[in-house]
C-alpha cells in the first residue's frame, strides 16, 4: 500500500469510513424498527420509562430538559455527553418494557448535555418540552444515529486531501511516506523522578519537530510521562491541544494535568461528573464569568421580545438587532477571556471540530489513547497543529469498527500504527512496568513487546499471601461432572441479550473467588482493600456474572471491591486480583473474536498480584496464542 500516493490512501480511508457509516446507519435502523423495547433497555441503548423533570436554558443558551430513569440502574448504559437521542412514547402494562405496544417517535432530536447515574440533561429544540410533558403514554429516550461525528470525520478527510502548501499538507505527505521526520538537537534534560526510558521519551517529545509516538505498554506510566511532556512543552509554548478518543480518556488526562496545577479548559462534559472536573468545563467557566449575568439578561430580553412578535415596526427590529449585537459582543468577550486564561485545551477528537476552536492554531497537539482512534478522527485536530505527539499502545484495544468489510479493508489500522510502521525511529517505548508481578507480565512482554519489558523491583515479586501462585489456568474441560451437568460448561447463545454465556464457567468463577477470599480472610480483604476485577469478552456473560455476585450473600461485605465488566470496560484499569472467564467451549474449536489477541493482552495485564484464567483448554489451545499462554502457565507452575 505504502507506494501509492497519500491522496490515494486517504481516498481509500474515506471509502472505508463510508462503509462503516452505512453499517452503523443500518444497525441504527434495525434498532429502531425491529428490536423490542425490552432488549434496547437491557443493551443500554434506551431508558424507559422516564420521569420528565424541569426545563431551563443552560449557560450557553441551549434549551434543556432533565429526565431520569425509573428502570433498573444495574444496567450499564451507552448514553454520554454529545450523543444524539430521540424521544418516543409507548403504551405498556405497569411500565414493563416487555409489554410495550407500538412505539411512536417524536419528530425532533436532542443531544445529551450531561449524564450522572440515573439522571440526564438533554438539550432539545425550543417548543417541544410540552409534547413530552403532556404525552398520553409513557415516554422513553433512545440513542439516535450519530450523523454529526461522521460528518466531522468526512470533512476532516476532505480538508487533508485538498491541503496544498500548508503545514497540514506537509504532515499528510510525511505520515504517508518513509521520509524521515525532522528533529531539533539539544542537550538531554534530566528528570530524576522518571525512569530512564520515561526520561528518554520526554526528551524525544521535546526534540520532535513533526511527530513522535510515545508507546506505553500496560503499567509503564504512560500518563505520568505524557503529563511530564505536556508540562515541559508548556515551558516553551503558551497553549497546547490535548485530545483522546473517548470522554473518559480526556477526563483522565485532564484530571492529572489539573493535579499538577496546569489550567485546563475541558470542551464537552466529563463522564464522571465530580466537582473538580466540572469546574474546568467550558460551560461552567462561561457561567462563572463576571459578564455572564449581563449576557443572561440580554438573552432573556430577546426571548421576551420574540414572544411579543406582533409589535412589529422599525423600532422593534432595530432594538432586537441591537440586543443581538450586544449578546454576540459579550459572548466573544467572555470566550476570549476563558481561552486566554488556560494553558491546555482538552477535548475528544471529534470535539476538536467545535466551532469555538475555529481559527485557533496550536504549536503541539497531544493525542492520548491514539491506538484506539480511527485515522479520520485524528485528522480533525491535526489540522489545527504544527506537530503531533501520539501516545498509546497499538498492542492493546483497537478502535471499534462495526463493518466487517471496512475492517478487512484496514479501517481498524490507526494513524499511530501507520507511523510506527513507516517511521520506527519516531517511537519511544516505555520499558519499566509498575503494575504486575513479574510472572504475570512476562508472557505479555515476550509475546507483544519483543521481551523488552522489565518489572520495577517493588512489584516484581509482590504476592497477596506467601507461597501464592501469581498466575493459574483452570481448564474447565477437566472438571469431574455427571453426564447431566456436562452441558453447563458449554457456551450457549442467549436470545434476550444476543450474546454468549457459559453458565457453568460463570458459577465456577464465583466459587473460585469465594474460596480464594476465604483463604485470605475477611478482615485482611477489608483492611487492605484488596480489589477484584472479573473480566469476560462477552457482555451477556458479564451481566450473568453480576447477577451471581449479587445473589451470593457471602460477597455482600465485599461488593464495593468487586467489579465485573467486559475487556473494553477495563481498558486502562488495574486490580489486585483478576479472574478472566473466556466463555468459549465447543467441539469445533470456534473462538470468535477471542482471536483478537490485543483484547487478550488487555485482559491478562490488568492484574497486580493474582490472575485466574478460566477456559476450556481443548477449545482454546487449538489457537497458537492460547496454546503458548497455556504452556507458559504450566511451565511457570512447574506442571510439565
Amino acid at each position: 500500500m505504502s507506494h501509492t500516493s497519500p491522496i490515494a490512501q486517504l481516498q481509500q480511508q474515506r471509502h472505508l469510513l463510508q462503509l462503516e457509516y452505512q453499517e452503523e446507519k443500518e444497525a441504527y435502523r434495525q434498532l429502531t424498527e425491529s428490536i423490542g423495547l425490552a432488549r434496547k433497555v437491557t443493551r443500554g441503548d434506551a431508558w424507559f420509562p422516564l420521569h420528565i423533570g424541569r426545563t431551563y436554558y443552560n449557560s450557553i443558551n441551549q434549551y434543556c430538559i432533565e429526565v431520569s430513569r425509573k428502570g433498573d440502574d444495574e444496567i450499564d448504559h451507552n448514553f454520554e455527553y454529545g450523543k444524539p437521542v430521540v424521544f418516543f412514547s409507548s403504551e405498556t402494562q405497569a411500565g414493563d418494557p416487555k409489554q410495550a405496544s407500538r412505539i411512536h417517535y417524536f419528530s425532533f432530536t436532542g443531544t445529551v448535555s450531561y449524564v450522572d447515574g440515573n439522571r440526564m440533561v438533554i438539550a432539545i429544540p425550543e417548543g417541544h418540552a410540552l409534547e413530552l410533558q403532556n404525552a398520553q403514554s409513557q415516554v422513553g429516550v433512545q440513542l439516535f444515529f450519530d450523523e454529526t461525528s461522521f460528518r466531522i470525520m468526512f470533512d476532516a478527510l476532505e480538508r487533508v486531501m485538498s491541503a496544498k502548501g500548508t503545514r497540514l499538507a506537509y504532515l499528510r505527505d510525511l505520515f504517508y511516506s518513509h521520509q524521515p521526520a525532522a528533529t531539533f538537537t539539544f542537550e538531554a534534560m534530566k528528570f530524576p523522578w522518571l525512569n530512564p526510558s520515561q526520561e528518554r521519551a520526554v526528551n524525544d517529545v521535546l526534540r520532535a519537530k513533526d511527530v513522535r509516538v510515545l508507546h506505553g505498554p500496560p503499567g509503564t506510566g504512560k500518563t505520568t510521562t505524557l503529563v511530564e511532556a505536556i508540562n515541559e512543552t508548556l515551558m516553551r509554548e503558551t497553549q497546547v491541544l490535548v485530545c483522546a478518543q473517548s470522554n473518559t480518556a480526556v477526563d483522565w488526562i485532564s484530571e492529572k494535568l489539573v493535579d499538577c496545577g496546569i489550567p485546563v479548559l475541558r470542551l464537552g462534559n466529563p463522564t464522571r461528573v465530580n466537582d473538580k472536573m466540572l469546574s474546568f468545563t467550558y460551560e461552567h467557566r462561561f457561567a462563572d464569568h463576571p459578564d455572564y449575568p449581563k449576557l443572561w439578561q440580554v438573552r432573556r430580553t430577546i426571548r421576551e421580545m420574540r414572544r411579543k412578535r406582533n409589535e412589529s415596526g422599525e423600532r422593534f427590529h432595530q432594538k432586537l438587532d441591537r440586543l443581538k449585537e450586544l449578546a454576540v459582543e459579550l459572548e466573544v468577550r467572555i470566550n476570549a477571556d476563558i481561552f486566554g486564561q488556560v494553558r491546555v485545551i482538552a477535548s475528544t477528537l471529534v470535539g476538536a471540530g467545535n466551532k469555538l476552536l475555529d481559527g485557533q492554531k496550536f504549536g503541539t497537539l497531544f493525542i492520548d489513547e491514539a491506538a484506539q482512534a480511527l485515522e479520520a478522527a485524528c485528522w480533525i485536530p491535526i489540522r489545527r497543529a504544527n506537530r503531533v505527539i501520539f501516545a498509546g499502545d497499538h498492542c492493546q484495544l483497537p478502535p471499534t469498527v462495526k463493518s466487517l468489510e471496512a475492517l478487512k479493508g484496514g479501517l481498524g489500522n490507526t494513524l499511530m500504527e501507520r507511523i510506527v510502521k513507516n517511521k520506527p525511529e519516531c517511537v519511544s517505548l516505555l520499558q519499566v512496568q509498575y503494575r504486575m508481578n513479574d510472572e504475570i507480565m512476562q508472557f505479555s512482554s515476550n509475546y507483544f513487546y519483543h521481551g523488552k519489558m522489565t518489572s520495577a523491583p517493588e512489584v516484581a515479586h509482590r504476592l497477596i499471601h506467601e507461597g501464592d501462585a501469581p498466575i493459574l489456568w483452570f481448564d474447565t474441560s477437566t472438571i469431574e461432572l455427571g453426564e447431566d451437568e456436562k452441558d453447563n460448561f458449554k457456551e450457549q447463545f442467549i436470545g434476550e441479550s444476543f450474546g454468549r454465556v457459559n453458565k457453568g464457567e460463570a458459577n465456577l468463577t464465583i466459587s473460585l473467588l469465594q474460596i480464594y477470599f476465604q483463604r485470605i480472610g475477611k478482615q485482611r480483604i477489608l483492611d487492605d482493600r484488596i480489589d477484584v476485577g472479573i473480566i469476560t469478552p462477552y457482555r451477556a456473560q458479564a451481566q450473568y456474572l453480576k447477577r451471581l455476585i449479587k445473589k451470593r450473600s457471602f460477597f455482600k461485605p465485599f461488593r464495593h471491591l468487586i467489579s465485573v465488566n467486559t475487556v473494553d470496560g477495563f481498558q486502562g484499569q488495574e486490580r489486585d486480583v483478576v479472574l478472566i472467564s473466556l466463555v468459549r467451549a465447543n467441539d469445533a474449536g470456534q473462538i470468535g473474536f477471542l482471536r483478537d489477541l490485543r483484547r487478550m493482552n488487555v485482559a491478562i495485564t490488568r492484574a497486580r498480584m493474582k490472575l485466574f484464567i478460566l477456559g476450556d483448554a481443548p477449545t482454546l489451545t487449538r489457537h497458537p496464542f492460547y496454546k503458548k499462554l497455556y504452556d507458559y502457565i504450566k511451565a511457570v507452575r512447574g506442571m510439565e
